[in-house]
């Protein structure tokens, strides 16, 4: 064989071994979402073809936060902004314009039927006039709050898949696969939620949170959530507020209370202290808990409330 023969043909092999070697795969998705629980959605749909940083991680309140350099950095260099929508990132024009990103933005809540502030809803008792007003200014005058329905979270995932076609066509098949997968995983959890609640008697499932997170909670699952604050952290609850929803608990035999892990829990613990109802543990509504914590992910997240609700509840 001759010098010029062998030199080819060692070319070619060198050629072939490097396009199948995996630096030239095509490189991950950058995907940015707003906060932990939206983060998780957009991990579960784009599996490894995505690689996700969270803006807001965990235990960490999306309705207070103040985006960094380091957020707009990212937020520059991404394929894709998935956001929650509802006005829950009253920030998020401000890191879009530091960042000068100009790419695509998916709303995940896109589609679901928001539950509108001045509803009297899941808190169980009337907001104030001028509370309502400037919450509804700050918030789009919708709760934003709608992961905390199982059924709004299908359409999380229906949104999320698509706004990954349409930045990664490539992979779409990938992603659709994905969405049907957690879907499937969805809708059990959901049943078993249902399940859960139906065997309650109506009148034991009233619960006490710091802020009113749980409104599609409540809607979806029939259960009455009285919360001292009102829907975003933000607001403050005065000493007449605090004794009125002291009031209600003693009218109408509340048994529950419950701290957030996103929340002071200051002010559970004296309500716990003046109605001698003892707290029934940390309910996860806004963010997850760390990866060591038992609300890692929304699944997870939500078959924790639903149980620790439950359990409470029923007096276990």
């Amino acid at each position: 064989m001759s010098v010029l023969l062998k030199t080819s043909i060692l070319a070619a092999a060198l050629a072939t071994t490097t396009l199948a070697s995996p630096c030239f795969a095509a490189a991950p998705l950058k995907v940015v979402a707003t906060f932990s629980i939206l983060g998780d959605l957009v991990a579960k749909v784009g599996g490894d073809h995505v690689k996700v940083r969270t803006i807001v991680g965990p235990n960490g309140d999306a309705h207070v936060y103040e985006p960094t350099p380091a957020d707009a950095r990212d937020t520059a260099a991404a394929g894709l902004v998935v956001v929650n929508g509802l006005g829950l990132e009253g920030w998020f024009n401000r890191l879009i314009d530091a960042s000068g990103y100009s790419g695509p933005v998916a709303t995940a809540s896109e589609g679901v039927t928001p539950i509108a502030l001045n509803e009297e809803k899941a808190a169980g008792m009337p907001v104030e006039d001028e509370a309502a007003q400037e919450q509804g200014a700050h918030h789009g005058a919708a709760d934003p709050h709608a992961w905390q329905s199982v059924a709004n979270a299908e359409i999380y995932v229906k949104n999320i898949a698509a706004a990954l076609c349409q930045a990664d066509r490539d992979d779409c098949a990938a992603y659709q696969a994905n969405a049907a997968a957690y879907t499937a995983e969805l809708q059990e959890i959901d049943s078993s939620i249902r399940t859960g609640f139906a065997a309650i008697p109506a009148e034991r499932r009233k619960v006490i949170t710091t802020h009113d997170a749980f409104g599609y909670f409540a809607r979806e699952y029939g259960v009455t959530f009285l919360a001292p604050l009102g829907v975003s952290t933000e607001s403050e609850a005065s000493a007449g507020d605090v004794a009125k929803l002291i009031g209600q608990i003693r009218h109408e035999g509340v048994t529950a209370v419950f701290f957030e892990n996103i929340s002071d829990p200051r002010l559970i613990q004296q309500i716990a202290a003046e109605t001698g109802i003892r707290p029934g543990g940390e309910l996860f509504s806004d963010a997850l808990s760390p990866p060591d914590g038992p609300a890692a992910t929304y699944a997870d997240m939500m078959r924790h409330n639903a149980n620790l609700l439950q359990s409470a509840m029923l007096g276990s």
